[in-house]
């Protein structure tokens, strides 16, 4: 009888570090011994501080409560991104965690088409775009989310499941913003508590098997670290599974054309100015510019290609587009490796985060990556035999995912009708698969469905789909025909009934301010300088919270 995994490793920390700890140390029996190794002079790239909102789901298994880790992590909440410049008639547009209300069997975005077509469908449609304009919080002074049903129900079907991803059938109407490297620090602490084992050392080989599978991980002062299943946080250096392993990486550069960034933190007075929920992608000459706000401060960075634009050019947009802001900020510039290994699952080897696929930050997705990874791997969590099935399996669904989101970002620039700089021509020639070329044409013509997107998971559903449509210009011809000739009775009420919803939350939910500051009035929390903050202000990242 085979035996089981009782010694895992994870190289390298960070955000995907400690969430895999966290994680495994909360999801495998007791008997299970894990260790991180990582290094105190390797720095974190630092960008990935906006999430999905199944990112709440994860925070829930792990026990964790927003009024515990959200002040550690100077975090705040996310309901939407906000897309400037993406098309060519220069208007902004909102892709929310909400989805279209029904009527008679047809989405408010059908009914849309045919009724208000002259209006702008985001804000006929949600109710969050105008929480976000208002920069309310998601939640009440109470706690209680503004959408309660949401909540329970969402809560309900998954609080107490391993895998939160893949099958939910409710959108929870809100995520995070936080600081990445806070967070990992906050994970470290917990796990460390709970018996997760911490090496501060440097990798400085790694040694194969004569089967060609990981014998052990050698560092600096700690020698040999040997273990049953490693995992490789290494970040894009992949450290295990392409160095060592020799595993092929798959270069998505012909379609996803940015693979620079440079990033900057602003701070910010969020007493004088608030704190927008939600982040902004803000299009410019060759590339995108997010913006995240957080208890204090913003992250933003520009994210562009470098065929179109130097490091040094780059930067100076960046400065020019913050305006007086960016006096004095320092620039961190990013190579990004946009892609993914071939198989993120090689023998007695997983790679979690950057060192199995990143396809640049535009819809937050390399957290959820993170996630996806990590409960993949508990759902296939193997023996020391490691059959070949469950390799197959987790690497058919780590792959299919990432390649359907690489599609779904592609349909971004692709679709948007924008073409006024050769960064924003150059991306209407780009190569797309045949699949997405299919559906596109289909698009025209109709919105899309559940059948007519991608079928693999990927963590985007057919209205996030129709909102990129929509917003980037890319409208089909009009409305079904089953919907241009029904009663639109119905539907009008239903969009009247959205106005009313949203006037009523825009007057009675606190601003995001007011709902952070009296979760930290609560916990007792220092004021400095009369203003009221979230905790002390972060210093240098700590040497713990490195990957």
């Amino acid at each position: 009888m085979s035996k089981s995994i009782r010694n895992v490793l994870i190289v390298g920390g960070g955000t995907s570090g400690w969430m895999t700890a966290a994680y495994l140390q909360r999801a495998l029996p007791a008997g299970v011994n894990i260790t991180l190794v990582e290094s105190d002079r390797v720095p974190t790239i630092g960008v990935g501080e906006a999430t999905f909102s199944t990112i709440k789901l994860f925070f829930d298994y792990l026990g964790l409560e927003e009024r515990d880790w959200m002040p550690e992590c100077n975090a705040s909440y996310k309901m939407a991104i906000r897309f400037s410049g993406w098309n060519a008639a220069g208007r902004d547009f909102y892709h929310p965690f909400q989805r279209y209300e029904t009527v008679d069997g047809f989405s408010l975005a059908e009914w849309w088409l045919r009724l208000h077509k002259d209006k702008p469908f985001d804000q006929m449609c949600f109710s969050i775009p105008q929480l976000c304009e208002n920069k309310r919080s998601p939640r009440f002074l109470d706690g209680e989310v503004f959408d309660p049903s949401v909540q329970h129900a969402f809560q309900r079907e998954h609080i107490d499941r391993k895998n939160t991803l893949g099958d939910h059938k409710i959108q929870y109407p809100y995520a995070y913003h936080f600081d990445a490297s806070l967070l990992a620090r906050f994970l470290m602490k917990r796990t460390v508590t709970a018996g997760v084992r911490h090496i501060l050392d440097d990798v400085t080989n790694v040694g194969l098997r004569a089967d060609g599978a990981i014998g052990h991980v050698q560092t600096q002062n700690n020698g040999a670290l040997e273990a049953d299943l490693y995992i490789d946080c290494t970040g894009f250096a992949g450290l295990l599974i392409n160095k060592a392993l020799g595993t092929p990486f798959i270069s998505f550069n012909d379609t996803l054309l940015c693979d620079r960034a440079v990033a900057m933190q602003v701070p910010e007075d969020i007493e004088a100015e608030g704190i927008r929920p939600y982040t902004s992608a803000t299009a410019l000459s060759a590339g995108w510019v997010w913006n995240i706000p957080l208890y204090g401060r913003k992250g933003t960075g520009y994210v562009y290609s470098s065929r179109f634009a130097t490091p040094e050019q780059a930067e100076a947009e960046l400065r020019a587009h913050l305006g007086p802001a960016a006096e004095g900020l320092k620039a961190n510039h990013i190579r990004m490796r946009i892609g993914r290994s071939e198989n993120a699952w090689v023998k007695n080897c997983v790679a979690i985060g950057l060192s199995s696929g990143f396809v640049e930050p535009l819809e937050s997705t390399g957290i959820f990556f993170i996630q996806h990874g990590i409960e993949q791997l508990v759902s296939h969590f193997p023996d020391l035999s490691f059959n070949p099935s469950l390799i197959r399996s987790y690497n058919r669904g780590v792959g299919e995912c990432i390649d359907g989101v690489r599609d779904f970002l592609t349909l971004h620039y692709y679709a948007s009708t924008r073409a006024d700089t050769p960064f924003w021509k150059a991306t209407k020639e780009i190569a797309i698969s045949p699949a997405l070329a299919d559906r596109l044409a289909l698009w025209k013509h109709r919105l899309p469905d559940a059948m007519s997107v991608n079928p693999a998971y990927h963590g985007f559903e057919a209205y996030s789909y129709s909102v990129m449509l929509l917003g980037l210009g890319y409208v089909p011809e009009g409305p079904q025909p089953a919907v241009a000739s029904a009663d639109p009775t119905r539907a009008e009420a239903a969009f009247a009934q959205v106005r009313a919803r949203t006037h009523a939350l825009t007057t009675r939910l606190p601003s995001v301010v007011e709902y952070l500051t009296h979760v930290a009035e609560a916990r007792g929390e220092l004021t400095q300088g009369g203003a009221r903050i979230y905790r002390r202000p972060a210093g240098p990242v700590p040497d713990e919270a490195r990957s």
